[in-house]
């Protein structure tokens, strides 16, 4: 029977919760599949096998209940910001937004001749990260998710509001 070479010595990691949930979060991003316009194929393009986003940890989910991640690609009008908004508030906590693309940044060509398209989507939900181009390449968006991990990495957690309030209340004594 032949012995198996040791991978490692047994070592013992030491680290922060805050820094392993980090961690955790920015290695299993989970973008919600959502295109709008001319962005939305670039977007499929860069979760093609050329790109391999999985690699990162990065796979796109079909509900936003299932998804921490939404990439607004495209151009926003006002009658689909509503459902924009819909769409982000059912996405659970903590939720990030990629706009991608100049049309859903700061309206593209359109808002200046048309009444219909919103001046950015960041009026219409908090954005993180942008990623410029009309429509920008695959490696533009991939750069995004990686500012966007880098962002997550240098988060600093804080205690829930319900927590603080019951931590300041004064206890009950009978």
């Amino acid at each position: 029977m032949s012995e198996r070479p040791k991978t490692g010595d047994g070592g013992i990691i030491l680290t922060n919760a805050e820094d392993l949930m980090n961690w955790a979060r920015l290695s299993s991003l989970w973008p919600m599949g959502f295109g709008i316009a001319c962005c939305a194929i670039e977007m499929m393009a860069t979760y093609a096998s050329n790109y391999d986003l999985e690699r990162f940890g990065i796979m796109p989910r079909p509900s936003p209940r299932q998804s921490d991640v939404m990439i607004v690609a495209g151009t926003v009008t006002f009658k689909m910001a509503d459902r924009i908004r819909r769409l982000y508030e059912q996405m659970p906590e903590p939720r990030y937004v990629i706009s991608m693309g100049s049309c859903s940044n700061c309206g593209g060509p359109y808002w200046e001749h048309g009444y219909h398209v919103v001046k950015g989507v960041d009026r219409i939900i908090p954005v993180d990260v942008y990623v410029p181009g009309c429509p920008p390449r695959p490696e533009a968006l991939i750069g995004g998710f990686m500012k966007l991990q880098e962002k997550i990495r240098n988060t600093k957690e804080v205690a829930p509001a319900l927590f603080l309030e019951m931590e300041a209340a004064e206890p009950v004594t009978t």
